[in-house]
């Protein structure tokens, strides 16, 4: 039987779409392939920053173990500097992921765990903490501790504004900005009332630091950050139909409501662990997913990937900066990824009218 004219070219058509579909794939894993490279070269590159400067080969012949070098080397780089890159890449992760999912589940390009207050409950729970002398407890246990259960505290309250009914996405932008500046008042009153050393403790922890990272919270931010990632992974298909928004998602038989709720609690655990150990770090889970969104798109399949991959290289870059401002002076790195970011965000307005 012969075919039409019609056929033939709707056939072409179908062909072409596939090729150019395989072309923007092919492009999407380069472009992703790329930044691991680039993340690659920049942990060896923080780990060989530091007072004590080493080579990248020194770096590499310390990890790999290929080659004779000076037990000073394996302990600078094994037990110091070690544990605080591959921390730089775990909550760089963990923050680009949160916002990420943060921007697709309330059609927000500015939501983020950091200016939903999240981060801001953390820093007073630590505040808190180091006022009262951290309930009997050591320090580098009941601080981590109380951020954790302070962000956990507002993650609550914002998850029960997910719970209400006919309460959109803008209802929890609201509340989490009421939240963000509750806290940082608190904050500032507890250290308006405390002692000078007492307050550069609670400034100093505010402002981020890595330098306190061990193997063991290494391993439980890592634990906490890769099962959330998998399980955000998981309802990729459907955070992919949210983004083209709610009537969308809804005839397509998913409960939006329900997905925001599960969605604001992974998020909410990641970001508390993350920020539990840290301390405050700002703009990562802001800026990362827009750099991703122009790296890859609105996929789903690839923009969580490549927004935890730009959040880690992101925070990986900001420790190498914080080590080299000054030679043997190690600028907290909040302030780091703020003077980064705050340029990178203006940057994106102007570039594309809005960071939408």
């Amino acid at each position: 039987m012969p075919t039409s004219k019609a056929d033939i070219v709707a056939d072409v058509d179908a062909t072409l779409t596939i090729l150019q579909h395989r072309r923007r794939e092919g492009r999407r894993w380069r472009v992703t392939g790329l930044f691991a490279a680039i993340l690659s070269a920049s942990i060896v590159l923080d780990i060989a920053t530091g007072p004590s400067m080493l080579s990248p080969a020194e770096v590499l012949r310390s990890l790999t173990g290929w080659a004779e070098r000076a037990p000073m080397t394996d302990a600078i780089v094994r037990s110091l500097r070690l544990p605080m890159a591959l921390m730089a890449l775990v909550v760089g992760a963990a923050m680009g992921a949160g916002g990420a999912q943060m921007q697709t589940l309330l059609a927000n390009p500015m939501a983020s765990p950091y200016t939903l207050g999240m981060a801001a409950a953390a820093g007073f729970g630590a505040a808190l903490t180091l006022t009262v002398g951290g309930f009997g407890l050591p320090d580098m246990v009941a601080v981590p501790v109380g951020a954790f259960i302070f962000s956990m505290l507002a993650a609550g309250f914002l998850l029960a504004l997910t719970a209400l009914r006919r309460r959109g996405g803008d209802t929890i932008i609201l509340g989490g900005i009421a939240v963000l500046f509750l806290f940082q008042s608190l904050v500032s009153l507890i250290q308006f009332i405390s002692s000078p050393e007492l307050s550069q403790q609670i400034l100093f922890w505010l402002f981020g630091s890595l330098t306190k990272a061990t193997w063991t919270t290494l391993s439980i931010t890592a634990a906490v950050t890769v099962v959330c990632g998998i399980l955000l992974f998981a309802d990729s298909w459907k955070l992919a139909a949210l983004s083209m928004g709610e009537m969308r998602a809804a005839s397509l038989g998913i409960n939006v409501r329900r997905l925001r709720f599960k969605v604001l609690a992974i998020v909410a655990i990641m970001t508390a662990t993350a920020t539990s150990f840290v301390g405050v770090i700002g703009f990562i889970g802001l800026v990362a997913p827009h750099v991703a969104r122009i790296c890859v798109g609105e996929d789903q399949r690839f923009f969580l990937p490549m927004s935890m991959l730009a959040g880690a290289l992101m925070l990986s870059a900001a420790s190498v900066l914080s080590k080299s401002i000054v030679p043997g002076a190690l600028f907290p790195i909040g302030i780091v990824t703020a003077l980064v970011g705050v340029p990178f965000l203006l940057w994106l307005i102007f570039r594309r009218g809005s960071v939408a």
